[in-house]
């Protein structure tokens, strides 16, 4: 495994801490718990996508890009990141936000405006659409006389998971320097680039560590391994030269654990048992999620401990995938949560 070889610019404050929750562990009666601080990358408020993008815009410099476009929902953390790697590098940034404008600008969306990026909301639904704007928006950047860069979804891509494929490299060496035995990894999974970064870092390195992807859209289950495979296998043919054996596919096809039932009714719908576990990780912790990502997969990960998913001596770790600045876009659910209870 050679990653050294992929253009890659630097973008985060590496390696992320790697902490104990004994609170939380104590609260919940068990197993041992700890968290990977992936929102502390530091790059415009951290978050998981400065390792995707570490390779995405070194690549994208490589081939001679001035400009980078990307998609996402207005509260995007993948888009503010992206935002402020082009500012950094240079590049102008086009970012494609699904939905309708807002009135007022705030969280990731302020931040996005902060950046300089240039915001384009499309009403857009599903993969074909939503690409038919981005080659819109190449086909005008070209026509600027820019040689514009296509971010996917999420970032969640071959190189983009090459990222993700370090941090395991990286979450392993902390493991073994702490004499952590991991059984477990849980992420937030959106696009699946991370969870597919991470599955095939684990599968490369042999470490032994069942990667659970907690589903924060209500998409099918099938489509979402499907995605996932594909960042896998593709990946595995960057850093190999070679395909995955249909042996080696099938080990990683079981391997790919998702859990769709806490995902509430859409794409950044925040749901009550995510604002839970925010309040209940603030309070223990004072470790602060996010009512998109985090705070669903860490009500996967409390509810997957109550109903008895993991042995008493096993050790979970939770990725924390960053997203705080959305907090600050829904304000009205934890003022509402807290009048409830």
């Amino acid at each position: 495994m050679q990653l050294g070889r992929f253009p890659r610019v630097p973008a985060a404050y590496l390696p992320t801490p790697l902490e104990e929750m004994e609170r939380l562990t104590k609260r919940l009666g068990g197993p041992k718990l700890y968290i990977k601080r992936d929102d502390n990358t530091g790059l415009a408020l951290g978050g998981n996508k400065a390792r995707k993008l570490a390779y995405l815009i070194g690549d994208a410099l490589q081939r001679g890009c001035d400009a980078l476009i990307t998609v996402g929902g207005p509260q995007s953390n993948h888009c503010r990141m992206t935002a402020a790697m082009g500012a950094k590098y240079g590049l102008k940034v086009v970012l494609v936000l699904t939905g309708e404008e807002p009135p007022h600008y705030q969280a990731n969306l302020l931040i996005d405006t902060l950046l300089g990026a240039e915001l384009v909301f499309t009403s857009a639904e599903g993969k074909e659409e939503i690409d038919a704007v981005l080659e819109a928006q190449a086909k005008r950047l070209e026509e600027e006389g820019r040689r514009p860069y296509i971010i996917p979804l999420g970032g969640s891509t071959a190189v983009g998971s090459l990222g993700y494929v370090e941090a395991m490299m990286e979450l392993v060496q902390q493991a073994n320097l702490g004499h952590i035995s991991i059984d477990h990894l849980i992420v937030a999974t959106g696009s699946g680039g991370t969870q597919g970064g991470l599955l095939l870092g684990s599968v490369l390195l042999n470490a032994s560590i069942d990667v659970h992807g907690i589903m924060v859209s209500p998409r099918e289950p099938d489509y979402m391994k499907g995605l996932i495979e594909g960042v896998v296998a593709e990946g595995y043919r960057l850093l190999t030269g070679a395909d995955a054996s249909d042996e080696q596919m099938g080990g990683i096809e079981t391997a790919i654990n998702l859990h769709p039932e806490y995902a509430g009714p859409g794409y950044g719908v925040a749901t009550a048992d995510g604002i839970e576990a925010i309040e209940l990780l603030a309070r223990t912790e004072g470790i602060l999620l996010d009512p998109v990502y985090t705070g669903k997969a860490m009500a996967g990960l409390i509810d997957l401990v109550k109903q008895g998913g993991f042995a008493g001596d096993e050790t979970v770790v939770f990725l924390h995938t960053g997203g705080a600045p959305g907090l600050f876009a829904y304000s009205e659910n934890f003022q509402r949560g807290m009048k409830q209870r």
